[in-house]
């Protein structure tokens, strides 16, 4: 998939998320979860960038998926120790648990959007070489990146309004 269809994948599937938050009263934390998962989302490619490592390789996976989550905790962890913030929470949970959802999510979402692919994923990498595929589409259909990435446009929308919609009305009932 390139990477309108990844957008698209991540914002579909973060949309239920930023919703709850929104829905939680958290505006703050449903913009900067979707912000980190739109950055995040495209990191499993990056393996393009490093020699020896092929393309849909060991950062096509779950393990791969576990590891940048536990990274972001890690990073969490220390920046919320460094500045005084160990005790804060960014909507309903602590900030290294936020950014680890956050990240997992994103890695997910692209291997998701993968999995449409005729290429797909070895999701279960080193355990098992097997490549799991929907074989939906072409990576380089236009068409489908651009429908998923509207899709995700819209599931975004859809989800924010009636995150919005629960906030307001569960404010108007007390």
């Amino acid at each position: 998939m390139f990477r309108p269809g990844h957008y698209g994948v991540a914002l579909a599937l973060y949309a239920p998320v930023g919703g709850w938050l929104l829905a939680l009263g958290h505006p703050t934390a449903a913009v900067a979860g979707g912000a980190g998962v739109l950055w995040l989302t495209m990191l499993p490619d990056w393996d393009t960038r490093i020699p020896f490592v092929s393309h849909r390789g060991p950062t096509h996976t779950l393990p791969f998926a576990a590891l940048v989550a536990g990274g972001a905790w890690a990073v969490a962890s220390a920046a919320a120790t460094a500045t005084g913030l160990g005790g804060h929470a960014v909507g309903p949970v602590s900030l290294p648990a936020f950014a680890a959802g956050i990240a997992a999510l994103a890695v997910l979402s692209h291997l998701a959007a993968d999995v449409l692919t005729p290429m797909g994923v070895a999701l279960l990498w080193p355990v098992s070489g097997h490549r799991y595929t929907l074989s939906v589409t072409p990576a380089d259909s236009t068409l489908w990146n651009y429908a998923l990435f509207a899709l995700g446009v819209f599931a975004t929308a859809v989800a924010a309004s009636l995150g919005v919609e629960l906030l307001t009305g569960a404010s108007a009932s007390f």
